[in-house]
């Protein structure tokens, strides 16, 4: 396909990256450390700390797993954590150590937990205390063997330290009671990290940096094989796009997207720091009142997030009187950016809200739109630096231009493809290297990609992928439910909510019963929001439910 967006790239950003300019994600790391040592990295609940801080911490830690738990090149490492200061660790640490990292929603159940943790096969978690109850449930049906529990008030110093933790565990009594026989505290594990040097591990492109979970095309989590190439290719893609909106050594990035999340990993973690930015960490973006008054803090120049959450700050009315003097750039992805609330944004704080696209599998940057976009243009921009797109009919071939078709993407940020599933790798990653997204595009004269429509039944809220069949799975192992089938609907606040419709069973069933079940066994944004009773299901001649016909 002839390259129609690159004509309208702005301005001093390359059509192309050097993907060798970093061999693994540690030597982009290694070099923000030295240029950037003392400029602050990381803010999280008024403490901060510099690039040299981070530097040392994430050694010491990278110490603990080589030295204390003897983890070699390849070991995945599972971190169950929200936004603080640990995390960065963390992940820059086990990064050192040569594991790979397995991000898991510190939210999640029991069974969803459990699943990951064995598909994984991760022998090692890293997990905040809050949700150590959780893991205690599960632990003896997996096979982790290596346990860091993390508190709120860690590396906060003293006396906050205390004052925070007292406050969590005793009077908001936040932190369910949870029992194991063996682990080591995060602050601990640093101590003794800091006895020995950590070994440095020769990390290539090739080597496994995430397992990125998905539901990829269907409802069955999968993890997308996220190499050191693949996240170097998108913070590259990612930095030379922003190129002429942002400056090294000068921005300050506010992380409200869980860091858990491919989008604020590479963008808010890789990117900034690889810039050298500060960024403000949130660890509860919820508390929409807490949130402005930590931006209130400090000149913020960046803000990424997805549509529900520029809609909160919107209609909350502390967001109005903060100083947008400083803001450089909003960037909005993970799911559609509605046009009443770009207009609103732009009306508002005097920056567009810039719309990206991307997937888990594409790492996830594939399509953005220019810096320096006036107003709200109800597309997903351009393909990024070395990226291809195609657009297929439903037997695989390019559709003539201006025509709907699956969007496939190629370049050197798609995954490697699924841990352990060549099966399912295979349904999207072509010979061609391309993966087809499974959404219907069409690509205008101008080269700017449009979505008109979702090839699979996956649900959106909020940014979150919702996969039917698990939901589905879930609800039809109710003892008094006969049949169950799961769609999304439109929704004002979320982009999409989760709807089921139920034939009973047993007719004394009740919505509270569906909903006291499924809190149970799925994280809260997979929880129906909508719950119908049914006589009967519309099917096809052959049996299956038509979603299609619940839908319309």
């Amino acid at each position: 396909m002839e390259k129609l967006w690159l004509k309208n790239y702005q301005a001093g950003v390359d059509q192309e990256i050097d993907i060798e300019q970093f061999q693994s994600l540690t030597e982009m790391f290694d070099l923000s450390i030295k240029t950037f040592q003392n400029r602050p990295a990381l803010a999280c609940m008024g403490k901060e700390l510099n690039y040299q801080q981070l530097d040392t911490l994430s050694a010491h830690f990278a110490s603990y797993l080589q030295n204390q738990l003897k983890l070699r090149r390849g070991d995945r490492v599972a971190v169950m954590m929200p936004n603080l200061l640990q995390y960065p660790i963390v992940v820059f640490g086990a990064l050192r150590a040569g594991c790979t990292i397995v991000n898991v929603n510190p939210l999640y159940t029991p069974r969803e937990l459990e699943y990951q943790l064995n598909d994984s096969g991760a022998e090692t978690i890293i997990i905040l205390e809050n949700f150590a109850n959780v893991l205690e449930k599960v632990l003896p049906r997996t096979q982790v063997r290596n346990i860091i529990v993390a508190s709120l008030g860690d590396l906060l110093g003293f006396p906050k330290q205390q004052i925070v933790n007292f406050v969590v565990r005793k009077i908001k009594k936040l932190v369910p009671a949870w029992q194991f026989a063996q682990f080591s505290l995060f602050n601990d594990a640093l101590k003794q990290g800091a006895k020995q040097s950590y070994n440095h591990v020769d990390t290539n492109h090739d080597d496994i940096a995430f397992l990125q979970y998905t539901g990829g095309t269907t409802g069955t989590p999968k993890a997308a094989m996220l190499l050191h190439k693949n996240i170097i290719a998108n913070m590259l893609q990612a930095s030379a796009w922003v190129k002429p909106c942002l400056r090294e050594g000068q921005e300050i990035i506010v992380t409200a997207l869980p860091l858990y999340h491919i989008f604020s990993l590479t963008a808010n973690l890789m990117l900034f720091t690889k810039i050298g930015a500060l960024n403000v960490l949130i660890p509860n973006p919820r508390d929409i009142a807490g949130f402005i008054k930590e931006m209130r803090k400090y000149p913020v120049s960046c803000l990424t997030g997805v549509n529900t959450l520029f809609n909160a700050l919107l209609n909350h009315p502390d967001f109005a009187i903060l100083d947008f003097s400083t803001w450089r750039m909003t960037l909005g992805g993970g799911m559609a950016v509605q046009k009443t609330v770009a207009d609103k944004w732009k009306q508002l704080t005097g920056t567009t809200l810039i719309e990206a696209y991307g997937l888990t599998e594409t790492s996830p940057a594939a399509c953005i739109n220019p810096m320096n976009l006036a107003n709200y243009n109800g597309t997903i921009g351009l393909p990024i630096p070395s990226t291809d797109i195609e657009l297929r009919d439903s037997d695989g071939k390019p559709v003539a231009q201006g025509e709907q078709g699956e969007l496939c993407i190629r370049g050197p940020q798609v995954m490697k493809g699924y841990w352990n599933r060549p099966d399912e790798t295979a349904k999207v990653l072509d010979e061609q290297g391309f993966l087809a997204t499974g959404d219907i595009a069409v690509l205008g004269e101008d080269g700017f990609v449009k979505l008109v429509d979702r090839k699979k039944d996956m649900i959106l809220v909020s940014g979150f992928n919702v996969y039917p069949n698990e939901i589905e799975d879930v609800i039809a192992s109710h003892p008094d439910v006969l049949e169950v089938a799961c769609v999304g609907v439109p929704d004002d606040k979320s982009g999409e909510a989760v709807k089921v419709f139920i034939v009973k069973k047993n007719t004394a069933l009740s919505e509270q019963a569906i909903l006291h079940y499924c809190r149970e066994k799925l994280t809260a944004y997979k929880v129906p929001k909508l719950i119908e009773f049914r006589s009967e299901l519309p099917k096809t001649n052959v049996g299956k439910i038509l979603r299609r016909a619940l839908r319309e």
